[in-house]
This record gives C-alpha cells, structure tokens and sequence, in this order.
C-alpha cells in the first residue's frame, strides 16, 4: 500500500467507524506504519472528518514531519508495531476506539475486581471465547490495568502482554486499556477494522446475556478451531 492510498484507507475507515457508531466526538484514532515512518489521525481529529492531507506524518523515530499536529497515542501504537514485529508477525494497522459495549465490559470488569479486593493481573482477559468467530478472528483480549490516557506504562504494559502470548504460541490482534477502550491491529486499515467489529459485537453478546452468562466453548471445540483455522487462542 502506497502513502496515498494509506492516507485514503485511513479516512474512510475512520469514516465508517464514526458513521456506525463505534467513535464518537474526537475520540479514537488509527495510525498506519509506512516503510519509513507512521500516518497517525491528528490530535483531537473526528474520525468522521478526516481530510488525507491533514494525518500527521512521523519517521521512523517518531518526530513528525507534516501535517496537524500527531495524536499523543503515537507512543503507544509505536509500542505495538515494535512488540508485533519482535513476535513474528508485525502490525500494520493500528486502531483505538471508545467503543461503547467494550468500555462497558471494562468498567463492569473493573467494578468486579475492586469488589474483591483485587487488581488486574498480567492474565486478565476482557471477554471469554462464547463464538467460534471470536476466537478465530479476535483471540484472547488481556485487559490492562488503568494508566490514564498517554501514560508511558500502557505502552509498556500493552507490549508486555504481547511478548508474553507470543512466547506461548499465541498471536495477539487486541488489547483493552481499563475505562477506556480497546487498541486493535492487523494488517490494513480495512482488516484492523474487522478485528474491532467482531470484537465490539461479542462484547454486545456479553452485554445482552446478562449475569448468567454463557458457557464459554470448551478446550477440545477451542482446539479444533486451531486445527481447522489457526486460531491462536
């Protein structure tokens, strides 16, 4: 993908996210990694609005080369192109949202562990694999403790929890940041985009099941869906 067809491909998914729902106000953004450097929506940019020649255009370290003025969320999504590439299969896409369903999960999550005297762990997980698309296009979601928006420690915790699933075999494409929302990855602006659908539209299912919840699928029809697929979960 060209630059000016990453510039195009970033309107028009962020376009699409704002018009169905998934942003809102100028909340979100995306970034694409170039050959030489990273496009990232600028700050306080509507995703709905986005013009091609206004992303923010960065090197490879990051210092900004034109455009409006870069999203403070580029040290993150640099964190996750550089741990994606350390395990083997680098993002090309990067994608935040405020999704709704999702925060609600967080935050009911959140409210949970504070009942019970805890703090999320290093293994916490969003959402339990209850769809065979879930685990196939999504796969496990770790759920990061809180760090106020642009902290450092996010960064450093998201690219963590990426080299750990990676050590264990597993391929990560989201995470959750606690009250705040999910960063997801692939390939594409297009493919990141789908990663975020399937993964807003399990946390609806979470939501709509209520406190009974569901079963989840069990380890053998988990395991098939390795063999058939190559799910990582």
């Amino acid at each position: 993908m060209s630059e000016a067809q990453a510039r195009d491909e970033i309107c028009r998914v962020g376009r699409s996210l704002f018009e169905r729902g998934y942003v809102h106000a100028t909340a979100g953004n995306i970034s694409v990694r170039l050959a030489d450097g990273f496009l990232i929506t600028p700050t306080d940019a509507c995703l709905g609005t986005l013009r091609p020649e206004a992303l923010a255009r960065l090197d490879a370290q990051g210092q900004q080369l034109s455009g409006e003025r870069a999203s403070k969320t580029i040290a993150l999504h640099r964190r996750i192109y550089e741990a994606t590439q350390a395990a083997g299969r680098p993002a090309g896409c990067v994608i935040h949202t405020h999704s709704t369903a999702l925060v609600a999960c967080s935050l009911k999550a959140f409210a949970a562990d504070a009942l019970a005297g805890g703090a999320f762990g290093p293994q916490a997980e969003l959402l339990p694999p209850i769809t065979p698309y879930f685990v196939m296009k999504v796969g496990r979601v770790p759920h990061i403790a809180y760090h106020r928006p642009g902290d450092p420690a996010a960064a450093e915790r998201v690219a963590q929890a990426i080299a750990a699933h990676a050590a264990q075999g597993r391929q990560l494409r989201a995470v959750m940041l606690a009250r705040l929302g999910p960063n997801v990855w692939h390939d594409t602006p297009a493919s990141a985009m789908a990663v975020l659908e399937e993964l807003e539209e399990t946390a609806r299912l979470v939501q709509a099941l209520g406190p009974d919840g569901v079963p989840p699928l069990t380890e053998p029809q988990i395991d098939e869906l390795r063999q058939a697929f190559g799910a990582h979960w």
